[in-house]
């Protein structure tokens, strides 16, 4: 059993190195140092495929530390960022802070560097259980522009975060006072002495936070500009210091991410919302009660008028009548763009497939506050995995419904959403390099999720293809197709494309516009989401509203015996993607005080892109209800 390692982005030339056994063994390796502000990447022998595999499944962190008294504590400096814009971080030592001379990075799993994590060691000296009163950590002297920087981060609202044993730790790097008009007063002053406040149990760390409300802060501004204690050689003298007091907690280590959710830094806008939740419930349950009494009412009549004895066989069927029964002749009629449609459905089971998955690892309490960026490194696990269950759908779809180039579609299904992921991506992150984010991945990262792709994701999408296109069977129609089509009769506008998108759109969203706002919350926001079983069930109304909606618009498509219903079910339901993006836009301007390019640009990027995962999921979900229901009437017919 060898090891593997990864070093991940440093703003130093530094090699910080993560080991992890790998199963399959091999030697291998993957440094990555930074060289003028850009990431590069050597391997270091052995196996390129392992090194992926074994770094994309490396253990989150999260079991319990053991500290001896006056053991040393490692403290992690982070990241830095405006308070309002949760993507946007940058490095805590790109300000003009306390730093060590050789900057040393904490090893980071995959998901953590995607959460933009960038940790390095501290010059806080924290030992465990031993209280440090008024220590110095460092003195600085401050350049003219290096005050501005730190006046323009204090402006911006800029928050550190440091991590403590997993712990995050959160405040505001200084303090500022704005009041009265005339005269106007503005105050902005750098916070130079830490408390920390940590609490224990046992030999474990349970919690711990920061405050600063004992000490004054130092002023970076003056009249004309002009900041006390800037002399004429322009710098600033200051003295940073900090404190270190331990508490005992009954808390047990078992536990401790309870406290961690408990504590306020940030807004909390996240409660416990069972009346919404219930109320929506209550009207999702008479929505589909409604529909499913109403259709089977429609349907009993239905079958009643057109299952009479009648002495021809199936071709006589739609003498002197109309209807659905009219056009049982073309309803199986095979849609245009059948390779798209089906990439559409293979993809929107993968993702399916992908998010139950996801909420089932929820439920079984494989994320929570401490393991950072779990949730990301398990979706890219997820996605790769799951990718033969897109090649088996579409493939085994497309053969069905006799279409003859298979190679093309399963191209087109392994790329119909990693391309436009790649395309946003790529804007999101020259933005996010450009201004110098922690959000932009390094080339390492780049090439590991690549390779992710490349040598897992896209060769089980081919095999799934091919194990598809072998177990396709054929598509077995209740009746027979005319070779002329018939001719569709026009339409009442309420039956158009428009109007179908529309209603079925707003109907799903409307059922998950409650838990869509705790979503966007936690996603766009710094709130820890728990109430996994509570979005279980808003994702079974969702798909069952989908479901049944797209049900009853097929149905009355049909009654005006207009036989386009296969593109058509997947429009209707998928729309709901639409209605989501139109509501991200309302989040950003009305719910949320984001600005920015940095952080514009990532979330209507993203945005988008989530939009497109709900189209492929409920575009997927309302063609297989569609399907099964148009099944069920036709061979609910006596043909002869």
């Amino acid at each position: 059993m060898e090891a593997c390692y990864l070093t991940p982005p440093t703003p130093e030339k530094s090699i910080v190195t993560l080991y992890g056994d790998v199963v399959n063994g091999g030697n291998c390796g993957v440094v990555m140092t930074t060289s003028w502000g850009l990431p590069t990447l050597r391997f270091v022998g052995g196996r390129f495929g392992v090194c992926i595999l074994a770094l994309l499944v490396l253990p989150q962190a999260g079991c319990a530390v053991s500290y001896k008294p006056g053991e040393a504590v490692t403290l992690y400096v982070n990241k830095v960022g405006p308070y309002h814009n949760p993507q946007e971080t940058y490095h805590y030592y790109t300000l003009p802070v306390c730093r060590p001379k050789e900057v040393r990075h904490k090893a980071l799993s995959l998901g953590e560097v995607l959460d933009g994590d960038r940790m390095a060691e501290s010059l806080y000296e924290i030992r465990f259980r031993e209280n440090t009163e008024r220590q110095k950590l460092c003195e600085l002297t401050l350049s003219e522009k290096e005050v501005e920087q730190l006046r323009d981060a204090v402006e911006e609202l800029y928050y550190f975060e440091f991590v403590l044993d997993d712990i995050p730790i959160w405040g505001f790097v200084g303090y500022m006072e704005e009041s009265g008009f005339l005269p106007h007063s503005h105050k902005v002053g750098l916070w130079t002495h830490l408390d920390f406040n940590i609490e224990y149990n046992g030999d474990s760390v349970i919690f711990a936070n920061v405050s600063m409300k004992d000490v004054k802060p130092v002023p970076l501004d003056g009249g004309g500009g002009v900041v006390p204690g800037v002399g004429a050689g322009g710098g600033l003298a200051v003295t940073h210091t900090y404190s270190v007091r331990w508490f005992e907690s009954p808390l047990p280590h078992g536990r401790r991410a309870e406290r961690l959710r408990d504590y306020s830094f940030f807004p909390k806008t996240l409660e416990i919302h069972w009346l919404s939740i219930i109320n929506s419930l209550v009207l999702v349950v008479l929505l589909l009660g409604f529909v499913i009494i109403i259709l089977m009412r429609v349907l009993k009549n239905d079958f009643a008028r057109y299952n009479v004895e009648e002495e021809g066989g199936c071709d006589d069927l739609d003498q002197g009548d109309n209807g659905w029964k009219i056009i049982h002749t073309d309803v199986f009629r095979f849609p245009p763009y059948k390779s798209l449609l089906c990439a559409v459905l293979g993809v929107g089971a993968q993702f399916l497939t992908l998010a139950t998955g996801i909420i089932v690892m929820a439920l079984l309490g494989m994320f929570n506050v401490h393991r950072h960026g779990a949730i990301n490194s398990a979706a890219i696990v997820l996605y790769a995995l799951t990718s033969c269950v897109s090649g088996y759908c579409s493939c085994r779809f497309y053969t069905q419904i006799h279409g003859q180039r298979w190679v093309w579609n399963i191209i087109l299904t392994s790329t119909l959403f990693s391309a436009p992921l790649f395309l946003t991506w790529s804007v999101v992150n020259s933005v996010h390099w450009w201004c110098g984010s922690t959000q932009a991945l390094p080339a390492s990262t780049v090439l590991l999720l690549l390779g992710a792709w490349v040598l897992v994701g896209f060769p089980l999408t081919v095999i799934g293809g091919i194990v598809g296109k072998n177990r396709a069977g054929s598509f077995q129609a209740p009746c027979r197709t005319r070779n002329i089509p018939r001719q569709i009769p026009p339409q009442p506008w309420y039956k158009h494309t428009a109007v179908h998108m529309a209603i079925g759109g707003f109907l799903p969203f409307s059922a998950i516009s409650v838990e869509l706002y705790y979503i966007f919350a936690t996603v766009w926001g710094r709130e820890h989401y728990t109430l996994y079983g509570i979005l279980l069930c808003v994702f079974a109304i969702l798909l069952s509203v989908g479901a049944c909606i797209s049900v009853a618009l097929t149905y009355f498509l049909l009654s005006g015996e207009d036989y386009r219903w296969w593109w058509r079910s997947v429009l209707s339901t998928g729309s709901t993607g639409l209605f989501i993006f139109v509501y991200s836009v309302f989040y950003y301007r009305n719910r949320s005080s984001m600005s920015g390019l940095v952080q514009s640009v990532e979330f209507f990027g993203y945005s988008l892109l989530t939009a497109l995962v709900f189209s492929l999921m409920l575009g997927t979900v309302s063609f297989c209800a569609s399907l099964a229901f148009i099944r069920y009437i036709y061979c609910s017919l006596k043909m002869d």
